[in-house]
This record gives structure tokens, sequence and C-alpha cells, in this order.
């Protein structure tokens, strides 16, 4: 059973002059999360970024702060998306790298989540958009043809409409409140991750019927002319199609806004923008100049213009808290032949820093970072060590919600810093790349730990950071991690190496 007690505030929120909190009182904001997919951090103009133009990030981050030292807690999707909402760095649990398209939840029901802290304040709760973090009980076993449960609802989402699992694996349908949207009773899902369908065409036996050809890998079942990964047939009616995801899910957030406006909400916005397969809606398929991966960065921006006019437009502007951030760095080509590769000219996706998607360098885990909260939060940067496993603590502070023993190990509050109130941010921050090496940094030294697999990926072009031996980089004087100290500093690196071994250790 989770433990919905609250206790008195912390003593952290007596800390912060430019909030006004009445006796026995909590202060109770609207909160927005808005979780860009494979974005990096020079992928938007308010990073630097000159060759796309994000307007509507950039006037969202003009008023409040950026983070320019945010990451996320692993250099991919899934087990991101899990520490963010446990609290839990993914690296201490079995089976939390990237889920299958039939994965079984990963997040448990007795698990204690970021949903949970604002439904125990009080709080209408959504999440809407990827959510590849598993369905149902057990992999593959799942009924896509019913009520799907375990799921969202179970982990404390009043209301849920999301990818099953992510663009390029099927099932390729939205599941709202647990359930497949436009199914046909009389075209029943099947999927398997095992074999094919008999009979059904993959994009491996039937190049002829694809609009858009895979890379490396996503040559299996074919949906609107694009093959992906795992086996599926049937459910016709409830298809996606690719085109129109980014209008449907910013459509579903914005009314969920609607119907939750007259009590606090809590809205987990997580987009396919700029995910594998891209798609972008045909208004914005060529107005990057980039090709498709540019144009999914401008349909982005779109989508987080439609909810910021929205919030504005009923009145609710002062009273919500806006955070941008992205699940992992940046990636070229990710499996599609979609001329992301040749068009990229000079941009740089991951600005100055080394790696990307995948990897242990700065490119894989530090990503875009804001926070907005117009009269509350002084606009302004911030290069406080920031990771978004805090944000379950964080906001637990802020809202005087109890977190449960054992719940959240690895996330702390930094609520000061996260407002921008001269706090500190993190002191330790312990990051995992696509095969869980680890790495450690304190804002100012990055310690990779050595270990196994190979330095590149070569379908992606990404630098892994694998290594079998000691990686030092003073990020102070190094930001693109070319110069390996190890040498030069062993007491730092045995500083670190204990620290890493300490976290590690803990339960």
């Amino acid at each position: 059973m989770k433990i919905v007690s609250q206790l008195a505030v912390s003593a952290t929120l007596g800390m912060l002059p430019v909030l006004t909190f009445a006796s026995g009182n909590t202060i109770k904001p609207n909160v927005v999360f808005i979780y860009a997919d494979d974005i990096g951090y020079g992928d938007l103009s308010f990073n630097g970024a000159k060759t796309i133009h994000t307007p509507n990030v950039d006037l969202l981050a003009s008023q409040g702060v950026r983070f320019t030292n945010m990451h996320s807690s692993a250099a991919t999707c899934t087990p991101s998306r899990y520490a963010l909402l446990t609290g839990e760095y993914a690296w201490r649990r079995e089976g939390t790298g990237i889920a299958a398209g039939d994965a079984g939840s990963i997040i448990r029901p007795e698990r204690f989540t970021l949903a949970d802290v604002f439904k125990n304040a009080g709080y209408q709760t959504g999440v809407v958009g990827k959510w590849h973090l598993g369905l149902g009980d057990k992999t593959g076993t799942q009924n896509w043809n019913g009520h799907i449960t375990p799921g969202p609802s179970d982990i404390g989402f009043d209301y849920s409409f999301i990818l099953a699992a992510t663009g390029d694996r099927v099932p390729c349908v939205y599941v709202e409140n647990e359930h497949v949207i436009n199914l046909d009773p009389k075209d029943l899902i099947s999927v398997s991750y095992e074999k094919n369908f008999e009979g059904e065409p993959t994009g491996k036996l039937n190049p002829e019927l694809l609009r858009m050809h895979p890379s490396h890998g996503h040559d299996m079942s074919i949906v609107n002319g694009i093959s992906r990964i795992g086996f599926m047939k049937g459910g016709k009616s409830a298809l996606w199609k690719d085109e129109e995801i980014a209008d449907v899910i910013t459509g579903k957030a914005l009314a969920f806004i609607e119907q939750s406006k007259d009590k606090p909400f809590f809205l987990y916005f997580a987009t396919q923008d700029a995910h594998v397969p891209r798609v972008p809606n045909p208004r914005f398929a060529g107005t990057s100049g980039m090709g498709p991966r540019g144009d999914a960065l401008i349909e982005f921006d779109w989508s987080v213009g439609e909810l910021m006019k929205t919030i504005k437009r009923l009145g609710l502007e002062k009273n919500t808290i806006i955070i941008l951030s992205s699940d992992n760095g940046p990636v070229v080509d990710d499996g599609y032949k979609d001329q992301a590769v040749e068009l990229l000219g000079n941009h740089k996706p991951a600005g100055d820093f080394r790696g990307g998607k995948y990897s242990s360098f700065e490119g894989g885990t530090r990503v875009p970072g804001i926070l907005a909260w117009p009269g509350k939060v002084k606009p302004g940067v911030s290069d406080q060590l920031l990771c978004q496993v805090d944000l379950l603590a964080t906001f637990a502070g802020l809202l005087k919600v109890k977190v449960p023993a054992g719940a959240a190990p690895d996330s702390r509050n930094h609520l000061t810093a996260w407002l921008n109130q001269n706090g500190k941010g993190r002191e330790y921050l312990v990051l995992q790349n696509v095969i869980n090496n680890l790495s450690i940094e304190d804002g100012k030294w990055k310690f990779i730990a050595p270990g196994k697999g190979e330095a590149m990926n070569a379908p992606t072009n990404t630098e892994l950071g694998n290594l079998n031996q000691d990686q030092l980089y003073d990020l102070s004087k190094d930001r693109g991690e070319k110069i390996n100290v190890a040498a030069q500093y062993p007491e730092v690196v045995e500083r670190l190496k204990f620290k890493l071994a300490q976290i590690k250790g803990a339960k």
C-alpha cells in the first residue's frame, strides 16, 4: 500500500524570500512538465542554435530560469523516465533498460511516484504523450483489446492518453485511460516481439511498400508505410497517423488543462518530437531546411506555444509552473533514412558537448532545462548541477507531501536551486549510458568509470564513452571532454571513485 499522509512544510520553504506562505497553508501552483524526446542541448535556439529557431521555447526561457547544467538521469529514454517518476536511479533495478513495445509495467503499482506527490496534495494528475514504461502485468501478456492493467492510473495518474510504447515500436495505437481507442472489435490487435504473423508484410521483405526506409533495424511490421520494431496485426482502425501525433497529443494536453483549470493540476506532457520515425505534420514539413528532424524541432516549438497560449488565455499564467527538459541527448541517424545527417549542416544538436544519446559523455545527459513561474521565479541563468531525478523530492517539499520511507532513494529536495533562489544544486550526480556504464560528476569534475563495450556506436555515429580505464574531465575548463586528465589528478579520481562506490552501495 502507498502511504498518503502529509506532514508539515519542509524547513526549506522558509528560505524562499520571493514566496509568501500564509500560516498553515500550502501554495499549490499548477505544474506542467514538458518532456522533449531526443532533443539535445544545442537543438533549441535559446541555447544558441543558429540554424533552428524556436521562438516559443525562447519566450518560455525568457520568462524563467534557464539551466545550463540540467541532466536527465540516463542517456536513453526508458531509464530517464523511470528515474523521473520514481526518484530512483534506473541502474539500481534490472528491467529498466529501453523497453520493448510489449513490456510489462516497469513501475509497479506499489511504487510511490511523482504523480502520487501531486495526487496526495489534492491535484488532478494527467499524462499525455509518449509513455515507454511498459503496460500490463508481464511482458507479452497484455490484452490490447481490453483494459490494459496495470497502467498509469495505478501509479498516480487520474487521466492518461499515451502512445503504447514509442513511435518506432508496435503497437502503433493510442491508449486512453488504459484502453486502445478507435478499436474495431471485429479486427482485434495481436502483438509479438518474437515472430511475425503469417501473411503480414515487413520492411525487410517488402521494401516496395515503404515510404520511409530503415537505415538500421526498424525493418519489421509496416504501419503507415513505415516499418517498425516488433510485429503486429489487426487494429487497423486504431492505428495512429504519424504526421498527426503532435496535433493529437497537444490537443489532448490542452483539453486536460481546460478540464482541470478550476483545481490544481499536474500535467506530464511527453512529446514524440524528435524521436524516430520523424514525420512532422505537412504544415511543418520543409520549414527548417534540415529535413524531418529539423522540422520536428519546429513542431515541438509549436506544441510548447500552444500550451503557453492556453495557460495564458485561461488566466493561469501566474499560478502555473512550466518546466521544459528532454529525456536524453540528441541522435541524428537513429534508424531511418530521413536525410538528418545529410542536411545537418553546421547545426550541433548537443551544442559544444561530446557524445549524444546512448553516451557517457555530457551530450548524453546534459539537456535543455527551463523553469518558468511568472512573478514567483526570477528570470535568469543558473549553472547549478541539477537532475530530473530530484523533481519528486523537490515538489514533495514544496507541497508538504510526506515521501514514504524507502521511496525515491536518490531524489533530493533542491527547491531553492530549481526556483533560482541562490540555492545549491547537487553535490554529486551519477549517470548511466546505454549499457549501464556509470559516471559521476560534481559540477567541476567528471569521472567515467572503466567499462566494457564499444567506444563508438557505429549505426548512430555516437561516441559512447566506454573505455577500460579511468577517465577524468575538468568540465570547468573542458566542456567538450577532450582531455582525459586522470593521470594528472589521481586524488580527484580516488575521491570520485570512492563516492561512486558509496552511492552504488546505498540502499
